[in-house]
């Protein structure tokens, strides 16, 4: 009898069971109470983990990191991993990174988001992903009270694909409506500031006044879209008058992410963005 309980919890496992990398997670957070729009009929449906990655994600979610009250600085970070639109890559591009900002008083989601270019996918990054992106920053504001969190230092940083959907959301946003039902779509979708690391597709990327400030990290030696286009759009965004700041690591390529315990000048780019919002005055101190 006892083997067979065993089974049986062993069989009700989330996706992401004990074995995994990933045994000591925060709980997940879904985005849609009953599932997101245009995926009801598959929220119950089991994510695919294959190492640290991810992928079919049909109930997209935030898992939150919260830092403890006497470190709080009242900041948070929505954090979207790449992944080409067909996996998550959330070991080094989303849970390593969020304990980071954790342990220093910055709370941080990683974002689970729809995948537009999975094998027989019938998402769009457009229209799910983004989707699912706009109403995480929604959560996180509309939550903000309880969770320590000021509703202005309220930012969004990706890695490749992730950073496509951080640089989408910083270009298309809305204030939220106020006569929802949902609390949730009561909210702003606007990010108050914006990290790209190494994101593709810039030559989307649209550029207009009044847009969050803005943090760019990628390597010299990644491919040319990504390394020119963001020198490229370093340069729109002054051209526009919107604050931002470029680092160009000479001695990195695509995929360096966030490892603990890496020595080389781009592993050490956190420090540099943790440096700018502190220039940019969405971190006033660090207890």
């Amino acid at each position: 009898m006892k083997s067979l309980l065993s089974l049986l919890l062993l069989l009700t496992l989330p996706a992401l069971a004990a074995e995994s990398p990933f045994a000591n997670l925060p709980d997940a957070i879904p985005l849609w109470a009953n599932g997101a729009p245009g995926s009801e009929a598959r929220v119950a449906e089991r994510e695919t983990l294959e190492g640290s990655n991810v992928s079919n994600v049909h109930n997209p979610s935030i898992t939150a990191y919260l830092p403890p009250p006497d470190k709080n600085t009242g900041l948070a970070v929505l954090i979207a991993p790449g992944g080409g639109h067909s996996k998550l890559c959330l070991g080094h591009e989303g849970y390593a990174l969020a304990e980071w900002f954790q342990q220093r008083g910055m709370a941080a989601f990683v974002l689970k988001y729809r995948l537009a270019r999975e094998k027989n996918s019938a998402y769009t990054v457009q229209e799910h992903a983004m989707a699912d992106t706009r109403r995480a920053l929604r959560t996180i504001r509309s939550k903000a009270g309880a969770w320590g969190i000021q509703g202005n230092k309220i930012g969004v940083l990706g890695f490749s694909a992730g950073g496509e959907l951080a640089a989408f959301a910083a270009m298309q946003s809305d204030a939220g409506n106020p006569n929802d039902k949902d609390p949730v779509e009561r909210a702003s979708c606007r990010p108050d500031f914006q990290g790209l690391i190494y994101p593709g597709t810039s030559s989307l990327f649209t550029v207009e006044k009044g847009m969050p400030p803005l943090f760019i990290a990628c390597g010299y030696g990644d491919r040319p879209d990504i390394s020119e286009g963001m020198a490229s759009l370093y340069l729109r965004y002054k051209q526009a008058g919107i604050k931002a700041e470029l680092h160009i690591y000479s001695n990195a390529a695509h995929g360096f992410g966030y490892r603990q315990g890496t020595t080389t000048a781009a592993g050490d780019w956190p420090l540099r963005f943790q440096e700018w919002l502190r220039d940019s005055g969405f971190l006033v101190a660090t207890p």
